[in-house]
């Protein structure tokens, strides 16, 4: 387990954020895109290459990288690998992004960066929902799923699950252009995310306020939507602050139905989101504690 690596890196995210250079996510998201362009058919097996080539790719990097840095000085190799592993942590951003909505004067612009459902003709409400439901999930893609890869295979873990994660926001939707091109990365993407999904809805039942409630919702609608991992940490967040989340919305402008998920106790304003953003201070600190923990003991 690579505990030591993973409190360094979570650190560095935490302090600075995103670093000037290309992301790594944005190089993957060329890659994808220059194989869609050459390569684009809307059936499993080209989608499946893709999935199986940047895998492949990104696991070679990412071995590649250990090994170079393995030949540095301890010290220097271990904060080379943090610096390059924080880059696959994405708290900062995250926060920041869905932040955002509580003060810019076009919310559902920003909003639009965030989700993949049409934002032109939602309402106030409906743009704190998909906040919330952003943070909620992306808590799990952004933060738990990486630092659980990290753990267990350090930096090529977390190089790989990034590239897996994103294939799923590129290419894993069930349109037409992607209904079997993307097949392959949402199936692979739903395994990968299975355990950090219910990771990261425990870690917010362990930090709500009241843990009872967060915990039956999370019992009760966890596993109510198509995702297999994404109601998970949303109903828990539901649950946690006393709100309804879920529910139709507009995908390519077509409504989709979902199920509503928490219980509609509290508004869903720019209270809540705000509310839910705070918890940013003790997830940072549970994590922590428990990477600090795991380094010492290991």
């Amino acid at each position: 387990m690579f505990f030591e690596l993973a409190a360094l890196a979570y650190l560095i995210d935490m302090v600075l954020g995103e670093f000037p250079w290309k992301h790594p996510v944005v190089v993957m998201g060329d890659f994808i895109n220059a194989f869609e362009r050459r390569f684009y058919s809307n059936r499993i097996l080209p989608g499946a290459l893709l999935v199986t080539g940047l895998i492949t790719l990104t696991l070679l990097i990412g071995t590649t990288l250990v090994y170079l840095c393995s030949l540095l000085p301890s010290g220097l190799s271990l904060a080379a690998l943090a610096t390059l592993a924080s880059t696959g942590l994405a708290m900062n951003m995250l926060h920041k992004s869905v932040a955002a909505l509580l003060t810019t004067e076009h919310p559902k612009q920003a909003l639009s960066y965030l989700v993949s459902r049409d934002t032109e003709n939602m309402s106030e409400t409906e743009i704190y929902k998909a906040g919330l439901e952003t943070w909620a999930e992306n808590l799990s893609d952004g933060v738990i799923a990486p630092l659980f890869y990290l753990l267990l295979f350090g930096l090529p873990g977390i190089a790989v699950y990034k590239a897996i994660n994103t294939l799923d926001s590129m290419i894993a939707y069930k349109t037409e252009r992607y209904f079997y091109f993307g097949k392959t990365a949402a199936i692979v993407d739903d395994i990968a995310n299975f355990i950090p999904a219910r990771l990261t809805a425990l870690l917010i039942v362990a930090l709500a306020a009241d843990k009872r409630r967060a915990w039956q919702c999370l019992c009760r609608d966890g596993n109510k939507l198509e995702s297999p991992n994404a109601g998970y940490p949303i109903a828990a967040m539901a649950g946690a602050l006393g709100v309804a989340l879920g529910g139709d919305a507009s995908y390519h402008g077509q409504i989709k139905h979902k199920p509503t998920l928490g219980l509609p106790i509290n508004p869903l304003d720019k209270s809540t989101l705000s509310r839910a953003l705070h918890m940013k201070t003790a997830i940072n600190r549970a994590v922590l504690t428990l990477l600090i923990t795991g380094a010492l003991l290991s």
